[in-house]
């Protein structure tokens, strides 16, 4: 029995840890400085296209604190990448579109690192409205970093 407490012990200190590392690097104050060259952000309701993570309500509640009154959504001409977008002519991309207020989109523009990270692009849905989208920066810390050359020569 010793050994079962042990590991509850084990998978709760796992547990917390994670959860912690989570807050610090997705929602605490601290390891985002959003950049001074950004706009600032107009005091209204944004309309956001969402197609990862975000998609998830659980998601959505821990970062924007609220649901974003999310509605079915498709961007044309684009496919997914894993966790980035590509224009690509009759590929169409589905999520959602949120209604967000100005403080709701900071906190998306946090946890997607904009500027860092992602850049806000506005872009037409396929219903004709306009949302902003969270795109992949090129080299965003290194995420796109080019192959080592002795790696590059090995693979035919």
């Amino acid at each position: 029995m010793a050994w079962v407490k042990r590991l509850l012990a084990l998978c709760a200190i796992l547990l917390l840890g994670l959860a912690g590392w989570l807050w610090l690097t997705m929602l605490s104050p601290w390891f985002y400085d959003r950049p001074d060259e950004l706009a600032d952000i107009e005091q209204r309701t944004h309309q956001v296209f969402v197609y990862g993570t975000l998609r998830y309500a659980p998601v959505r509640w821990i970062v924007m604190r609220g649901s974003g009154d999310p509605q079915t959504a498709t961007l044309e001409d684009h496919r997914r990448n894993g966790l980035d977008l590509s224009p690509s002519p009759g590929s169409q991309v589905e999520g959602l579109r949120l209604s967000v207020t100005a403080d709701q989109l900071a906190r998306l523009d946090r946890y997607e690192r904009l500027g860092v990270r992602y850049e806000r692009v506005e872009m037409q849905l396929a219903d004709g409205s306009r949302a902003w989208v969270y795109q992949r920066l090129p080299n965003a810390q290194g995420l796109h970093a080019p192959l080592p050359a002795a790696y590059v020569a090995l693979v035919p």
